[in-house]
């Protein structure tokens, strides 16, 4: 299933995290990083990220005839409503849980050259979770006929989200357990756009980051 494929696709990053760059570096986690160091992991981490998703989305397109650039109905007032109110409850989650605005923290903790590429990389790893979504929601939408329920949402809970139980390099449950949750909110988003993938990665993006 190509959602499971986009999900494969996202872990690639695994491999330069805790395979060759810890023996390249002597050991030191990412956390330890220089700046040259942490940007050229997220530069191939882009790079990684955009072949995957270009095979998936050939693969999609030319073998199984399904094009996720197809432009979605145009969205109703409740949908926008919904998809503001799970914008700023997204946020509120991420106040907490960083305590604080994350942006605000993350541009302290880093400085400006790290911020900036870590906020691309929140860019293209959007667009990698949104193909588990889509991937995963015409699939099960095949296999149940029900368009109705947010599967690419449950499938990204499952997937991505729960990944982030040991994404900072310990295990965290309530990270795992927020990662699993907007998992879920982004599939509901990506329907509520009336699966616009475009309207729906920026939603997902501002999601994601803020």
């Amino acid at each position: 299933m190509l959602s499971i494929g986009a999900f494969l696709g996202i872990s690639l990053e695994a491999v330069h995290a805790f395979g060759w760059e810890p023996i390249l570096y002597g050991g030191i986690t990412f956390q330890e990083y220089a700046t040259w160091q942490a940007v050229l992991h997220w530069v191939i981490t882009y790079f990684t990220w955009a072949v995957a998703g270009y095979l998936l989305i050939r693969t999609a397109k030319y073998r199984l005839e399904f094009d996720i650039w197809a432009k979605g109905e145009k969205m109703r007032l409740w949908q926008l409503l919904a998809v503001l109110f799970g914008i700023i409850l997204s946020a509120t989650i991420s106040y907490f849980s960083w305590d604080g605005f994350k942006v605000i923290k993350e541009f302290t903790n880093l400085g400006l050259v790290k911020f900036f590429f870590q906020y691309i990389y929140y860019m293209v790893e959007t667009a990698m979770f949104l193909l588990i979504i889509v991937f995963g929601q015409k699939a099960l939408e095949i296999w149940t006929k029900n368009r109705n329920v947010p599967w690419g949402g449950i499938i990204c809970g499952l997937t991505w989200g729960i990944v982030h139980l040991v994404s900072r390099g310990i295990f965290d449950i309530e990270n795992g357990v927020l990662g699993a949750i907007l998992g879920f909110m982004f599939g509901a988003a990506y329907l509520l756009t009336n699966r616009d993938i475009k309207k729906s990665w920026l939603i997902l993006y501002l999601m994601f980051a803020l």
